[in-house]
């Protein structure tokens, strides 16, 4: 199975590069098995430490599902997409990659926040 996967199919996080948008919102959903969440959050670490040191990188957090699942959710805030697209394309980044255990499965998909009056802000 690759380590990338499309959260929304029709709209892959390459075609989602191409948008010029400030600022984004990361959501990246891992999947992988219970056996693996040691070596993935070894892998994870590694690569929160590279995007910090990236241009336009202003927050992340990980956060784990509840009971049995091994499944995690990564939130990260980037100034823009052109920010995360040199980030993500950068080849050190993708070198790792390989560093996952076999078992996990990244949906990376960009946001915009959106503004719903008296409820929250964009």
């Amino acid at each position: 199975m690759s380590f990338l996967r499309p959260l929304d199919p029709a709209f892959p996080i390459d075609r989602q590069l191409a948008i010029e948008a400030s600022p984004v919102v990361l959501v990246n959903v891992f999947t992988l098995e219970k056996a693996d969440e040691e070596a993935f959050l070894t892998a994870w670490q590694e690569d929160a430490n590279f995007m910090k040191r990236q241009p336009g990188f202003i927050s992340t957090q990980l956060h784990r599902a509840i009971g049995d699942s091994p499944a995690y959710l990564n939130y990260a805030v980037w100034e823009s997409t052109a920010a995360f697209r040199a980030a993500f394309e950068n080849p050190d980044f993708v070198a790792t990659h390989a560093a996952y255990p076999k078992s996990a499965v990244a949906a990376p998909h960009l946001f915009q926040k959106v503004g719903v009056a008296g409820i929250c802000v964009a």
